[in-house]
């Protein structure tokens, strides 16, 4: 099955390894709803997913955190929650707004709120820190992560060396229009076969999308199956892909500070 699949795509499993692949499979918006939560505890116990990103301002997130103290193996990082924006028109507007962006000091009082919440629900550190929507990426949240990263010893996305980010399997473009057949094994597949040596994380968002107001909420079921796939799971096998969590990274690889 998985050598037709891969003759369909035109792709190849590699015989031998010269250099070790490391896949980090981390599920976005733990605690957003009960819905999300069960999409991602499902990812994790028969799918790929290795880790987890927790939203600590929502109503779920207790029991999102309730459910991974339970289990060891996954890792759960601060998804760190400024708002959430959507494109209607042509033009951006705000769902909600937890605070203004361009306030420095409003910006670093909330994520100290986040990482003390964090810390009360899960009793623990996060193994790795991000933000919704990519917030992070733009000052001030970045200089302000940044440091929190450190002062932590974790990783933040898409600004630690030595881990890549990967964001293809996602079901929309970035303005929020429908990508017709993202979310497939053939596209999971592709990503999985691209992969280069080094640690990788595959970002995704299982759940479902009932009761939520947000951009992206039909796409993840969709997301729970392709992650279960039985087809998925031995590609990795076959391609001798290490899956491993934020956690286990730092015993298979060095990490350069942020």
């Amino acid at each position: 099955m998985v050598t037709t699949l891969l003759k369909v795509l035109g792709l190849q499993l590699e015989p031998v390894q010269t250099h070790k692949r490391y896949l980090i499979v981390n599920a976005d918006d733990f605690g957003l709803s009960a819905g999300v939560n069960r999409g991602i505890a499902q990812a994790y116990e028969l799918g790929i997913v290795t880790s987890a990103s927790l939203m600590v301002r929502w109503p779920a997130a207790s029991e999102a955190a309730a459910y991974a103290q339970k289990q060891p193996g996954l890792s759960v990082g601060l998804h760190v929650d400024m708002g959430e924006w959507i494109c209607r028109n042509g033009s951006w507007e705000a769902l909600y707004e937890v605070v203004s962006l361009d306030d420095e000091a409003a910006v670093a009082e909330q994520i100290a709120w986040q990482l003390d919440t964090f810390h009360k629900l899960m009793a623990r550190a996060p193994t790795h820190l991000d933000s919704h929507q990519h917030v992070h990426l733009d000052e001030p949240v970045r200089s302000l992560l940044l440091k929190a990263a450190r002062d932590l010893g974790v990783p933040l996305r898409r600004c630690t060396p030595g881990i890549r980010y990967c964001g293809d399997f996602y079901g929309q473009t970035g303005e929020g229009v429908p990508i017709p057949g993202a979310i497939s094994v053939e596209t999971l597949a592709m990503i999985l076969t691209s992969l280069r040596p080094g640690a990788t994380e595959l970002c995704c968002h299982p759940g479902d999308g009932i009761g939520l107001n947000t951009m992206y909420s039909n796409e993840r079921a969709e997301e729970v199956e392709v992650l279960c796939d039985q087809g998925i799971q031995n590609i990795i096998e076959r391609m001798r892909i290490d899956l491993v969590s934020f956690g286990d990274l730092k015993r298979h690889i060095p990490l350069a500070e942020c």
